[in-house]
């Protein structure tokens, strides 16, 4: 007996509200650049520098005992938080003047302050300079990544496509980065690479649904454009659902069953698929007959084509 997810010939209305889809998604990253711009991001110690220790405790409870031995060390601003477990603690400390040579000094006072019976699973330091490094290469990877989208899809379709496409990516990013910043996840070079992949996942559901839609242009040339739009985005919907939700089972188990450190990594790669699936059928499609896609182009590339020898 087979599943069906969706009707055989699904014809839902993503034309018809359009301009609800377009007030949703305005609301959406209004709030998101609010809450980056009031709250901001907990950027991870990729970003920040300073040092990250992960430590596990011979028994649960015991972060109140580390804190005060870690109080009077002088080290500055110190971060003690369950990693998970009761008994696994994560320590963050700030960057120590002095270099590499005094963030060494640092862990090894931590170290002889938490004594025995500590199991250290993890120990990260970076230095305000290469974090700062490391912020503007994620930063130029995004960008980069979303210009060149841009370009293929113009070269690939038309530069209404293009433009539809790169409106809906951004969409895609702007509330990738509110849901961290409202949520107060750790924004780390994990995350810039589900932003990044997040980018990759996201035109590649809407090229799919664009080249139906062009398809439907050479195939319909009197039906209204709003119509053979929206024909194309039921026509794509089944392929779209499907890839999503398989690609959500992994990414579930992931999160439940990965552990802390892939947990924000694989959250943001759930919001991804879910508001990128969104952006691809309510946001890409329905922005192309606000761009002004017209057949007149499509049909002279096929003369062109024809004209060959």
């Amino acid at each position: 007996m087979r599943i069906k997810l969706l009707p055989e010939n699904p014809n839902f209305g993503f034309l018809q509200r359009r301009m609800m889809f377009f007030a949703f998604s305005a609301i959406l990253v209004a709030v998101s650049i609010g809450l980056f711009g009031v709250k901001g991001l907990n950027y991870g110690i990729d970003f920040t520098g300073g040092i990250m220790l992960e430590v596990k405790t011979s028994e649960p409870g015991q972060i109140g005992e580390l804190r005060s031995k870690l109080r009077g060390l002088g080290l500055g601003s110190v971060e003690l938080q369950e990693f998970g477990a009761p008994d696994d603690i994560l320590i963050r400390l700030q960057a120590q003047e002095g270099g590499e040579k005094a963030n060494d000094a640092a862990v090894r006072a931590v170290k002889i302050a938490l004594g025995e019976g500590i199991e250290y699973r993890r120990t990260e330091l970076v230095g305000p300079k290469v974090s700062d490094e490391l912020f503007w290469s994620g930063v130029y990877a995004v960008v980069s990544a979303i210009l060149a989208i841009l370009i293929y899809i113009w070269f690939r379709f038309e530069w209404q496509f293009g433009l539809g496409a790169v409106i809906a990516l951004s969409h895609d990013v702007i509330t990738t980065i509110g849901i961290f910043a409202l949520l107060g996840f750790e924004f780390n070079l994990a995350t810039v690479a589900a932003v990044l992949t997040i980018a990759g996942y996201s035109i590649n559901d809407t090229v799919v649904v664009f080249d139906r839609v062009r398809e439907n242009l050479r195939k319909y040339k009197t039906k209204p454009m709003d119509e053979l739009l929206n024909q194309s985005a039921n026509e794509t919907l089944s392929r779209t659902v499907m890839t999503s939700l398989t690609t959500m089972l992994a990414l579930l188990a992931l999160y439940f069953l990965g552990g802390e450190i892939i947990r924000d990594f694989s959250f943001a790669m759930i919001w991804g698929v879910i508001i990128g699936t969104y952006s691809s059928v309510c946001l890409a499609v329905p922005l192309l007959l606000h761009l002004g896609v017209e057949r007149r182009t499509l049909e002279d590339d096929d003369k062109s084509v024809e004209q060959l020898p």
